[in-house]
């Protein structure tokens, strides 16, 4: 058994919510750089350069990427050789996002009830993700979400017969929905099978995953590749102004399901997909 201080989980996700906002993950900056040199529309490719010089102010000024620092969503996988030591988790990982979002100067945006809607003036509860998993290490993804793309997510309960053509259909459907208002170029996570809550989830967490890096299961890359090139093929392009760039990749996630059901999530982002991994 394993003893992991709380208080390192903690100081790690402070540090994370500094750095993500600041600056982008490498495989979203080898996305918008190819995406800079393949554009074809003029106007397409003027917003990708601004969107670069962008990423150049925010790292050297330390000024957040983008003014929406999001909702702080984490996973947290545990290992279950692991005993968690010196606190409660929960109040752990809230103490992280709190001092990250205060000392990193990051907005504030989250309000305490959906409907009052006070401030809470630190950017927290986080939404948190548990997991248990073989091994006696912690790893810990954090992906802030801002809302103009979140708002632009659906689900879908198919129908078994809809089959494959569904899913592609409801994945259309959503991105054309979205249009510009999801703040393209877009990362699309979806998520397949299990149930209303589950497809939810594995939409959100295929957020996380690089982009470029596919799934194992074959027709489920070949799903990813076709779906990427027919988003691209809808003309919205960078900003919603036109152009061959409406998403840099399509990461699709998969569950077992019922017998009766079909359901299909899809959780947008827009072009900074927010996501950090580090391993406790």
């Amino acid at each position: 058994m394993r003893e992991v201080q709380v208080e390192t989980i903690r100081d790690a996700i402070e540090e994370m919510c500094i750095s993500v906002c600041h600056e982008l993950s490498d495989d979203m900056k080898q996305c918008l750089y190819k995406a800079y040199d393949t554009e074809t529309s003029d106007i397409g490719k003027k917003i990708l350069g601004q969107l670069k010089e962008n990423l150049d102010i925010a790292k050297e000024e330390m000024i957040p990427i983008c003014q929406d620092t999001g909702m702080a969503v984490i996973f947290l996988k545990v290992g279950q050789d692991v005993h968690l030591m010196g606190g409660d988790i929960k109040d752990a990982v809230n103490e992280g996002v709190r001092r990250g979002y205060t000392k990193g100067y990051l907005r504030k945006s989250v309000v305490a009830d959906p409907i009052e809607r006070v401030n809470t003036k630190d950017n927290t509860p986080a939404v948190i993700h548990y997991e248990i998993v073989p091994g006696d290490k912690v790893t810990v993804t954090l992906a802030p979400k801002g809302f103009g793309s979140e708002n632009m997510s659906r689900v879908f309960m198919l129908k078994p017969a809809d089959g494959i053509e569904g899913v592609k259909n409801a994945i259309l459907t959503a991105v054309k929905d979205a249009g510009p208002n999801a703040c393209p170029p877009m990362v699309v996570g979806v998520g397949v099978g299990g149930t209303f809550e589950k497809c939810a989830l594995m939409a959100k967490e295929a957020l996380t995953r690089p982009a470029g890096v596919h799934s194992d299961i074959k027709y489920v890359k070949d799903l990813e590749e076709e779906m990427l090139t027919k988003i691209n093929e809808l003309d919205i392009g960078p900003a919603g102004l036109g152009g061959v760039t409406t998403a840099f990749a399509v990461n699709i996630n998969t569950y077992p399901t019922h017998i009766a059901g079909l359901p299909v999530a899809v959780n947008i982002c827009c072009h900074v997909n927010r996501h950090i991994t580090k391993e406790i």
